[in-house]
């Protein structure tokens, strides 16, 4: 039996366990971090400085809007014309970003904005504004800044300026054979119709659909017309497939 009064088996203390020194970020990490963070980069022409140009934070939203032109053929008697797609238009991003330099007090006009303003700028080497690229991780959005408002919201106590609101449109760009490659809306194994309006003729037809206007004698069987020189505005025409084609 234990004496009265003995000391508690417990120890009164606690060993201090071994703290890990904190570590600093790796290469890898820092580079991990600066891609999740949303920024300018320039890509024509490459010799643009600097570049890429980071936003201090994520746009909270953006917006895409994209647009379509359509021609009405006026036919008598119908109560809804026929419609015609005649071309696409450019796509718009908008967003709000945000720059600041309250934590080293520097000058925020000098440091972002001034070099965000040059490009909406003529640039010598291009002649016109530089070509750019809105990046957000996985998300990029080609194109030339069309409109760039700049508020500034915060001020040093010498008056400069240490933060700034940047309202972006960045508007579509992309080279005609790049568009031509993506559409592919000239494949003539597909039959297709066509809307006639003032002005067509077969072999014009013929070459928008198959690249070749040789071929309108196929559209002019397939749609028993007798005299190709006179087509009336309005007609729907079905332009067939190509013989031969699988």
């Amino acid at each position: 039996m234990a004496a009265t009064g003995s000391p508690p088996t417990t120890a009164w203390y606690q060993p201090v366990q071994d703290q890990k020194e904190p570590t600093t970020p790796t290469k890898a990490a820092k580079k991990e971090e600066a891609d999740k963070r949303a920024r300018i980069e320039v890509v024509r022409p490459t010799s643009f400085k600097p570049s890429p140009i980071p936003l201090c934070f994520n746009p909270t939203e953006f917006q895409l809007n994209k647009q379509n032109t359509f021609h009405e053929v006026p036919v008598p008697g119908l109560n809804a014309s026929p419609i015609q797609f005649v071309r696409g238009t450019s796509e718009k991003l908008t967003f709000e970003a945000m720059v600041d330099t309250s934590d080293d007090m520097s000058n925020v006009r000098t440091k972002y904005v001034d070099p965000i303003r040059k490009l909406v700028a003529i640039h010598g080497e291009v002649h016109a504004p530089p070509v750019v690229a809105f990046v957000w991780e996985h998300f990029r959005f080609e194109g030339v800044i069309e409109s760039l408002n700049v508020t500034f919201t915060l001020f040093a106590e010498a008056g400069y300026p240490v933060r700034a609101k940047l309202g972006f449109v960045i508007k579509e760009y992309t080279t005609v054979a790049k568009q031509k490659e993506l559409a592919k809306n000239t494949s003539p194994d597909l039959e297709k119709t066509y809307v006639v309006r003032r002005g067509d003729t077969l072999s014009g037809i013929a070459a928008g659909a198959y690249g070749d206007p040789s071929q309108w004698r196929e559209i002019a069987i397939a749609n028993a017309i007798s005299d190709p020189r006179t087509l009336e505005p309005g007609l729907v025409l079905t332009i067939p497939r190509l013989g031969g084609t699988s």
